[in-house]
């Protein structure tokens, strides 16, 4: 059975795509200072996948191993989900048997014997392989002792409660932020809560849009692979603009700053309503934006009441990824 204990000492977690899969990578004494104060902050959840890397698909993994190599005391301190069963090239879903173990017994093979997976689970669903098939063979990789637990990415309702009828799932994880609030009507947060399934929330701050650092589609970097998403496409940026200067000016009213208050809204959420527990894993390249972003900040229920009616009243533009990748959500 895989592990009931907290996933993380605080609730926050830390996602690492950010570090390697951007068309320049971060350095690793940054990266590693940025890594040491998640864990000094209570962020010991970290989420990454053998994927994350753009010419180099196991940067991500890579970066891992490096930093477990250098502070190897701090292994015990991380529970680390890692996302794979992905072709490199075109990241279509490898979910059968072989593709499973394959991915596992790689990312085993990059880590070096530094980090246990504690939870692993392929990032997106094939529908033409059995889901009995993906979970079989993952149960079978816990049973091994190759990985602590079983998560999955993206999926829908029925999955989740398919997939947990297999094989209890540690978690479920699901993009959940002010401009993505799906798992609140569709049943996944409610199936969640009913099977006592942690949903891990990536992309809380919208890639980065809902921080309000980014003014113009000039400001995102060549080659940063959010310039293939709809949200900032140039026809939907300065219209989903609007969205942020509201949620800029509701922060400055409040005294936090943008990305904390998307964050408290997201936790708002854990543990109330249809909601079980959620663990956002915001992303950040620099110690200064990982102690920005685990800072705790309560909103009141005035206050979340406030921030739905801003959602409800501002249409964004655009869905989350784009027309090729947008059938692979809530597999």
């Amino acid at each position: 059975m895989p592990s009931t204990k907290p996933l993380s000492i605080g609730p926050i977690g830390f996602g690492l795509m950010g570090m390697t899969w951007r068309a320049h990578q971060t350095p690793d004494e940054q990266a590693f200072t940025a890594m040491k104060a998640a864990i000094a902050n209570g962020a010991t959840f970290w989420s990454t996948a053998d994927f994350y890397g753009p010419g180099n698909s196991t940067a991500g993994i890579s970066l891992v191993r490096r930093y477990f190599d250098k502070y190897p005391t701090d292994a015990d301190k991380v529970t680390l989900f890692v996302k794979g069963c992905a072709d490199p090239k075109s990241l279509y879903p490898t979910n059968n048997r072989a593709g499973v173990r394959a991915s596992v017994d790689n990312c085993i093979r990059i880590l070096g014997g530094t980090k246990k997976i504690d939870v692993f689970g392929p990032t997106r669903q094939d529908p033409s392989v059995p889901l009995e098939e993906t979970i079989g063979e993952l149960k079978s990789l816990v049973d091994e002792g190759k990985i602590g637990g079983v998560g999955l990415s993206e999926v829908g309702a029925e999955t989740i409660k398919k997939a947990h009828a297999i094989y209890p799932l540690s978690l479920v994880e699901v993009e959940f932020s002010l401009w993505s609030t799906e798992l609140l009507t569709n049943g996944v947060a409610a199936t969640a809560k009913s099977l006592d399934i942690p949903i891990v929330a990536y992309s809380p701050l919208g890639r980065g849009f809902l921080t309000g650092q980014l003014k113009s589609i000039k400001d995102i970097p060549e080659g940063d692979i959010r310039l293939y998403f709809d949200r900032f496409k140039p026809e939907n940026f300065d219209k989903n603009l609007d969205l942020v200067d509201k949620l800029k000016a509701f922060a400055q009213k409040t005294g936090v700053t943008p990305a904390q208050l998307a964050l408290a809204w997201v936790l708002a959420n854990s543990n109330s309503g249809d909601c079980g527990t959620i663990i956002p894993i915001p992303g950040a390249t620099t110690a200064a934006r990982v102690e920005e972003n685990t800072k705790q900040v309560t909103l009141s229920s005035s206050d979340k009441a406030e921030l739905d009616a801003i959602l409800s009243s501002v249409p964004i533009s655009g869905g989350r990824y784009n027309q090729q990748l947008e059938m692979t959500l809530w597999g």
